[in-house]
């Protein structure tokens, strides 16, 4: 070690005066020149060096500083010939630990020192390749030694590499590690993604691996997107079965599920056929009971006595045809394009029979009135004519009739738009809005339909599903 720390001086400047050379390469390249000469040029060998830098790593006779990562499942070290100038300019903790000392001993798990070298890699050359199961370890290398630029990256793959398929599936895990770590960000964005595609997730391996908390905050939500409410009853029995938690932890589970939207042919077979309702009855006949008063009494009548005005009574995303349709677009740039659909007037089995009939709209090329052709100011008569760019799509969702069985009930729509990601078919988008607007606002405001290769066709169309959410209030109080 002796003759490492003496010449260590002539080594670092060394290393400084190999990584100015990069940066005054780098800043060369970046400059444009803007002379009109037609010689100017730039001759640009930052690839180059970049190369050389990252030779270093594997030049042990020029390091200057060596790293032995440890691990509590061996006895054995990875050891490391490194370049402290190069390490203290990427991490605040290895310019610490390196200030008077030569040699480090560093422990990790097993999971972070098999990326290590990868790590070290980045601190050197400024880039990385991971797969999905290494986001997590990386991420934690990165947060240890405050490699800022590298967090930040990994935490922005995670986020668009939620659709990725995996065998076991990453989202869930991915964010029980946002929780731990308080990335509300990333949290936000794998709860979205999970909700959105709850359908393809309750069918999956990783359904078993979602936590309590994470069940709770899901069944609290109303974007749930899945066929009914009764698939979800049916995968949250099997979450119940498998993980089997305590009592209080299952009857609080069990009464997250909004037991009206669930027709009462399917209620009577579920206390008849459910081994958890069965054990748990007692917690939740209550609302197994309020349930089926639902679907006996008119709306109105039930709503003179009943708080209607709950999540209760509120639908989530069903897909199942009563609640809207599936609306495939070819071609969407081409022109405006118009379909029809039909839904069940409200949840209740008083309305089961009652149909609203709805229009639908869809234009790849709206301008507001603030972009559309006005008439010119320096040449009379003339008119400004509008660019096709600068339109935008436009759906709008109206109903073709009106009723008095309307009274009491208003509609929530939602769209949903579904592309293709890592050669999966899921939903990207969700775009909600109530009965007061016939429009859903910013609809695909940044999406370019008029590329064949836009991330929102599939096979050149565009895949939207409309779903209408009956919703009942009460009309009138009666005083208790």
């Amino acid at each position: 070690m002796a003759r490492l720390t003496g010449t260590r001086p002539a080594r670092r400047w060394g290393c400084a005066a190999a990584f100015l050379l990069l940066l005054l390469t780098v800043q060369a390249a970046q400059k444009a020149d803007l002379s009109s000469e037609a010689t100017a040029a730039t001759i640009n060998h930052s690839l180059t060096l970049l190369q050389r830098l990252q030779e270093l790593l594997h030049n042990s006779n020029s390091s200057d500083s060596v790293l032995r990562v440890r691990t509590a499942a061996s006895d054995e070290a990875k050891v490391f010939h490194t370049h402290q100038l190069l390490l203290s300019l990427q991490s605040e903790v290895f310019e610490s630990l390196l200030r008077n000392q030569s040699v480090l001993t560093l422990h990790e798990p097993p999971e972070t020192a098999a990326l290590f070298e990868k790590f070290i890699r980045y601190l050197y050359c400024g880039g990385v390749s991971i797969l999905l199961h290494q986001a997590i370890p990386m991420h934690q290398l990165a947060s240890k030694y405050r490699v800022w630029g590298l967090q930040r990256g990994v935490a922005e793959y995670m986020k668009s590499h939620l659709a990725s398929e995996s065998s076991q599936g990453h989202v869930v895990g991915w964010y029980h590690y946002a929780v731990r770590i308080g990335d509300a960000a990333l949290q936000e964005s794998c709860l979205q993604f999970l909700a959105w595609n709850l359908s393809a997730v309750l069918s999956s391996a990783e359904w078993g691996s979602v936590s309590v908390e994470l069940l709770l905050l899901l069944l609290e939500r109303s974007d749930l997107v899945l066929h009914s409410e009764l698939e979800l009853y049916t995968a949250v029995e099997g979450w119940l079965g498998r993980r089997q938690p305590e009592p209080a932890v299952a009857e609080r589970v069990l009464r997250a599920i909004r037991y009206p939207m669930i027709p009462p042919s399917q209620l009577f077979r579920l206390q008849a056929q459910s081994a958890v309702l069965a054990r748990h009855h007692g917690a939740v006949q209550d609302l197994l009971f309020q349930a089926f008063q639902f679907h006996a009494a008119s709306p109105l009548h039930f709503a003179k006595y009943f708080d209607v005005n709950c999540s209760m009574f509120l639908p989530r995303n069903y897909l199942a045809p009563s609640w809207g349709s599936q609306w495939v677009i070819n071609n969407p740039a081409r022109d405006d394009r118009s379909t029809s659909f039909q839904t069940q007037l409200g949840p209740s089995s008083h309305d089961a029979g009652k149909r609203v009939t709805w229009n639908a709209l869809f234009s790849p090329r709206w301008l507001p009135v603030s972009l559309r052709p006005v008439y010119s100011d320096t040449v009379p008569g003339a008119v400004q004519p509008a660019r096709i760019e600068d339109g935008r799509p436009r759906l709008v969702v109206t109903p073709a009739m009106s009723s008095p069985d309307f009274a009491g009930v208003s509609f929530q729509k939602t769209v949903l738009v579904a592309v293709r990601q890592q050669g999966r078919v899921l939903v990207k988008h969700a775009y909600s809005f109530h009965q007061s607007s016939d429009e859903a606002p910013d609809f695909l405001a940044h999406a370019d339909l008029q590329k064949r290769a836009s991330e929102y066709l599939i096979d050149n169309s565009l895949h939207l599903h409309i779903i209408v959410k009956p919703v009942y209030h009460s009309l009138i109080k009666v005083k208790k």
